[in-house]
């Protein structure tokens, strides 16, 4: 009985998703990141990397970290759920990365690691919000697979660069190698272009961060910043659209794209100038607002009116 649930739900988010038509376009931008030395923020140029080493291009597995090489805009759908089968739902729905939720969830790295591997090979990559930017937190995210990291209430110089230690192995990082499921997923030359597909995306949530925001984005190795717009009404006592809140948003956006950054937000922003990266809803969320559309008329996905579905047949996706 619990199994037949499971499956259902499943199969409702699958037309869900597909109804509410989820691989998003937005408008591109063409901001990009490169090292401190090599930002040419004011110039508004193109995503650069690394390009001091002059080397042979790496092999590129994360389609997420490539769509900000060539300046696109990105939305991930967040993740609440342990449950396989609502993961894999939300990773093939059409979204550009999956933002897992570990900082305000009772999620387990074990979870995570089962969810990663039931759905590999998915269109959306594992990006994993960690709780702090601690070694044993980011080893374990990367190790299961996660091609993302992201960094919650960045406040000072050395948690983002600590964010960047524990992400990147030598000679970029400090990250340790050992076992894991990541050669598994990513191919047996992982460690030669780990580096090279991971992204790392701090989150700036405080007054604070935003005073030390130049010194922030001065740290080499940060791909996007992250304004969060909630954390930034919690902590400093104001709403969105007062002017005391907006000119803490105004100075990360700011000194985001100057260093040549790319920056992130909710989606609710798309429509702010700048903003590329995207945080999605969560599937609770996914499925009340499909659910709506579901029941008020034929959505792309659906059989046709009078023929039933059958019955363990996975609706298609768009």
């Amino acid at each position: 009985m619990k199994r037949r649930y499971s499956q259902s739900l499943t199969a409702l988010l699958i037309a869900i998703l597909a109804g509410l038509g989820c691989a998003v376009l937005f408008t591109s931008t063409q901001r990009g990141e490169a090292r401190a030395a090599l930002r040419t923020a004011s110039e508004g140029g193109p995503y650069k990397g690394d390009a001091a080493q002059q080397k042979a291009p790496a092999r590129m597995y994360n389609t997420a970290k490539q769509k900000l090489h060539e300046g696109k805009t990105l939305v991930g759908a967040t993740v609440f759920s342990p449950d396989p089968n609502i993961y894999c739902a939300v990773a093939n729905a059409g979204y550009d990365y999956t933002w897992i939720e570990m900082q305000h969830s009772p999620l387990t790295y074990e979870d995570v690691a089962k969810m990663i591997w039931a759905c590999r090979g998915s269109s959306a990559m594992p990006f994993i919000r960690v709780p702090d930017a601690t070694e044993s937190d980011i080893q374990k995210a990367t190790d299961i697979g996660a091609v993302g990291i992201i960094v919650p209430t960045v406040d000072t110089v050395e948690k983002a660069q600590a964010a960047v230690k524990w992400s990147k192995y030598p000679p970029e990082g400090r990250r340790s190698q050992g076992n894991g499921q990541y050669g598994a997923l990513w191919g047996s030359d992982y460690r030669q272009v780990a580096n090279d597909n991971m992204v790392v995306v701090i989150m700036i949530e405080t007054p604070i961060g935003v005073e030390n925001a130049e010194k922030i984005a001065s740290v080499p190795g940060i791909d996007v910043i992250f304004a969060a717009s909630t954390d930034l009404g919690n902590f400093s006592g104001h709403r969105q659209g007062e002017k005391e809140y907006e000119a803490l948003v105004t100075r990360i956006h700011d000194v985001t794209l100057q260093h040549g950054i790319r920056l992130g937000g909710p989606l609710a922003w798309k429509s702010r100038p700048g903003f590329s990266f995207f945080q999605g809803p969560g599937e609770t969320e996914l499925i009340r607002a499909g659910a709506r559309v579901n029941l008020t008329e034929n959505s792309a996905g659906e059989a046709k009116p009078g023929v039933a579905p059958v019955e363990g047949d996975k609706p298609p996706l768009q």
